[in-house]
């Protein structure tokens, strides 16, 4: 039983969208939904002054975008692999 609990937990590891190849595919003045199709959806998101800012974990990994007027303003990486 363990056993299959660690593979099951393996493979979805391994199903992560938080890797640099989607990464590379943001580019600034894309939409949220395109984003969104890419990484899916994301851990947090919070709006400040006009500025929608969301982030996507798999620790230790994660991917930041801003998005102004809901397209691509900003984006930033740590651990991607």
């Amino acid at each position: 039983m363990k056993s299959l609990l660690l593979c099951t937990l393996l493979l979805l590891a391994g199903c992560s969208k938080i890797t640099l190849e989607n990464y590379d595919k943001l580019k600034t003045g894309m939409s949220y939904e395109a984003a969104i199709a890419i990484l899916g959806t994301p851990s947090t998101c919070d709006e400040v002054l006009g500025v929608k800012n969301c982030r996507w974990d798999n620790p230790p990994s994660h991917i930041a975008v801003s998005f102004l007027g809901g397209k691509i303003l900003l984006t930033s990486a740590e651990n991607l692999h």
